[in-house]
């Protein structure tokens, strides 16, 4: 099986490690790192619900996502744009599956997620991170409510073909000249969230859609039980 330039095999992910409590001020807080990718996620909660909900006795989620000036080599400019507005509603798309907002009742979770180093998949980090930060929130300020409100874990990783090999959790020089780039959101006990695929250099076969597929289910696995590991007792769903 060959090597890529960090040494990882095609199937293997970047080293993934999940600092919680990194903010003091926030109830759930994630300083995540995948390989050099770095992402800040945090997770906070207010009264009260927007008013397309109001009323009707259900909480929301809502996610923003921002790239800060020195995450990457030239200086990023502040303020959100299109590529940033669309991966927020992806975010916000992967929590909410896993959240149930009647349960949790009419207020709101705010995610904040912040790229420190962007190295390619930024996207699937920040979900990644976002879950440990919204459970952690949860338990801060609702206690046992968590397990409740919490239905499943979600997590995401990129794979794609490049030079004609299907790799698994693309860093930014693998992405930038990939034939095939997907990211994949799943939650832990199965049940594919959301699939974003583009074929960069032409099309892509349905075999080749399946290979990735597999790689990346395989990846998420790994990365639910790193979730599940750095959350210990604390994690929120059944066995």
């Amino acid at each position: 099986m060959a090597t890529r330039s960090d040494g990882r095999t095609p199937d293997g992910l970047r080293p993934v490690t999940i600092e919680r409590g990194y903010i003091r001020n926030s109830p759930g807080s994630v300083l995540y790192r995948a390989g050099q990718t770095v992402v800040l996620a945090t997770a906070q909660l207010s009264e009260g619900v927007p008013p397309f909900l109001e009323g009707q006795g259900t909480g929301w989620l809502t996610a923003e996502y921002a790239m800060l000036p020195g995450s990457t080599p030239t200086r990023k400019r502040r303020g959100s744009d299109g590529r940033a507005t669309e991966i927020q509603r992806l975010i916000g798309r992967s929590l909410r599956a896993v959240i149930d907002r009647h349960t949790l009742g009419p207020c709101t979770i705010h995610v904040d997620t912040d790229v420190l180093n962007a190295d390619g998949g930024t996207r699937t980090a920040a979900i990644t991170a976002a879950f440990v930060a919204v459970v952690d929130a949860l338990r801060g300020c609702r206690g046992e409510l968590a397990r409740a409100v919490i239905r499943d874990s979600v997590a995401a990783v990129s794979a794609g073909i490049v030079g004609g090999q299907p790799l698994l959790d693309l860093d930014y020089s693998e992405d930038a000249t990939a034939e095939v780039d997907l990211n994949i959101v799943r939650l832990g006990r199965g049940g594919l969230v959301e699939v974003q695929g583009t074929g960069e250099g032409g099309t892509f076969s349905r075999a080749q859609l399946e290979t990735l597929l597999n790689l990346a289910e395989a990846g998420i696995d790994q990365l639910t039980r790193l979730q599940r590991q750095c959350l210990g007792p604390d994690w929120p769903l059944a066995e």
